[in-house]
């Protein structure tokens, strides 16, 4: 902690040095050193960011009492007109800077995940919020009436549309958007962090509004071994440390074959010592169907390629050692002041 408080010092000194040269003194509020001490906050071990939450947001508001103060000693009183009308007087009301909000930790991390995505060769994409149910299913090898439509508690409007059950919504579009690659002998990569909706009943790991991830990669030779290979570096990035995986036999109706993937407990969920224990079962994968890539007007028998879905809450939670899923959607300040 002594060195915290040594980093908090130095900073505290050359925020005061920016303070006083500035101009305008509200600017201070984006000062970089800010940005600097924020992005620390993920390297720390779980049991050091409260404290070091704690520090800085008591040093936002020191600095914060500074443009206070300062402002006060700018403000003039002008004199009233009593004869004109109301909205002479009236002074604008202030606006709240930007600076003094926070990105939520769900937000950070969908920034930090497409990071990683972006880093290793994928575009990253936006969801939607409202769909159709060729989309939905239908594109992705849900024959109608099939059971597995049943899987996903889908909420949907009386003349047909829908709130998208998986960001698998999007891979059709993604695929006819990104085809030209394939003519380039470029592959088709891309990922999709986006909200997705469905009736469930909430507890600490279920909620009807979450955040997902879908991967979706195509290219001439693609195999089970690229697949596992991107998962295993993609995940061994986000936790911070190099860890093992392994796919067990699945089903899904748009990948064929299916997986589902575990990893390696990371240090910060280690258990015990036995082969359940050492192992954390994580999200579904699987090689693109032949029958969604044609949909697409990509011919399977040249291309292939693989796809994944996950997560996004519970992978935050796993990583910070966060027990209900309910405390993001809280609004409690004590929780969400420690990201």
């Amino acid at each position: 902690m002594s060195d915290q408080n040594t980093i908090f010092s130095e900073s505290l000194a050359v925020l005061r040095a920016e303070f006083e040269e500035l101009p305008e003194k509200r600017q201070i509020l984006r000062s970089k050193v800010f940005g600097d001490l924020t992005s620390q906050l993920r390297t720390l071990p779980p049991e050091e960011r409260a404290a070091y939450g704690k520090a800085l947001n008591d040093l936002k508001a020191e600095v914060q009492s500074w443009v206070d103060k300062s402002v006060d000693q700018q403000q003039v009183k002008s004199a009233i007109d009593v004869t004109a009308p109301m909205d002479n007087n009236a002074s604008k009301p202030m606006l709240l800077p930007v600076t003094d909000g926070s990105i939520h930790p769900l937000m950070r991390e969908v920034e930090y995940i497409s990071d990683i995505a972006y880093r290793m060769g994928f575009n990253v994409e936006q969801s939607r919020y409202i769909d159709d149910d060729y989309h939905m299913f239908a594109s992705l090898n849900f024959p109608e009436g099939h059971p597995a439509r049943d899987d996903y508690d889908t909420f949907m409007t009386t003349d047909g549309f829908i709130a998208p059950a998986h960001t698998s919504t999007m891979q059709n579009r993604m695929l006819k958007k990104y085809k030209t690659n394939l003519d380039k002998d470029q592959p088709i990569a891309v990922i999709v962090p986006d909200r997705v909706f469905r009736n469930e009943d909430l507890d600490a790991t279920h909620e009807h509004t979450f955040y997902q991830h879908e991967g979706i990669y195509v290219a001439k030779g693609v195999t089970v071994g690229h697949l596992k290979a991107t998962l295993q570096a993609f995940l061994s990035e986000y936790f911070g440390q190099t860890l093992d995986s392994k796919i067990q036999p699945f089903y899904f109706p748009f990948t064929e074959p299916s997986f589902e993937l575990a990893i390696q407990r990371p240090d910060s969920l280690k258990k015990g010592d036995t082969e359940a224990d050492q192992w954390l079962e994580l999200l579904g994968c699987g090689m693109i169907h032949p029958n969604v890539l044609k949909e697409a007007d990509i011919d399977p028998n040249v291309y292939t390629g693989f796809a994944w879905g996950g997560g996004i809450d519970r992978l935050v939670m796993m990583k910070y050692g966060i027990e209900d899923v309910r405390h993001f959607e809280s609004g409690k300040l004590e929780f969400l002041r420690q990201f």
